[in-house]
């Protein structure tokens, strides 16, 4: 369902030991707004009833099932986005703003 690369693991892993959630699962969800275009977020959380769990990168990730199916063939990175700056990114080949960013004009892929 959701790849975690072993960058977002380690940061997911120093987050939780910071916060004291060691032993929480990291809980991801997505919203599509009514525009289409897809909001994320993310939070260590207990599973609830209508959740279902994974683990990739030896993280333990809860999703609902409202938001599983955004969530197929997705990336979970955390990356250099300027000196010093870094952060959580979501590689969603479902995410509409994914295949805006995928395709050059003309329509063909990249």
């Amino acid at each position: 369902m959701i790849t975690i690369t072993p960058e977002a693991a380690a940061q997911i892993r120093q987050s939780a030991e910071v916060s004291n959630s060691q032993g929480m699962h990291l809980r991801i969800a997505v919203r599509r707004e009514n525009d289409g275009t897809f909001i994320y977020g993310m939070g260590f959380d207990e599973m609830g009833d209508d959740d279902a769990l994974l683990a990739s990168e030896g993280i333990n990730v809860v999703v609902s099932n409202t938001s599983k199916d955004f969530l197929i063939g997705a990336t979970l990175d955390f990356v250099e986005i300027g000196p010093g700056e870094h952060q959580f990114i979501f590689i969603n080949p479902n995410d509409p703003a994914h295949a805006a960013v995928s395709k050059p004009e003309g329509g063909a892929p990249k």
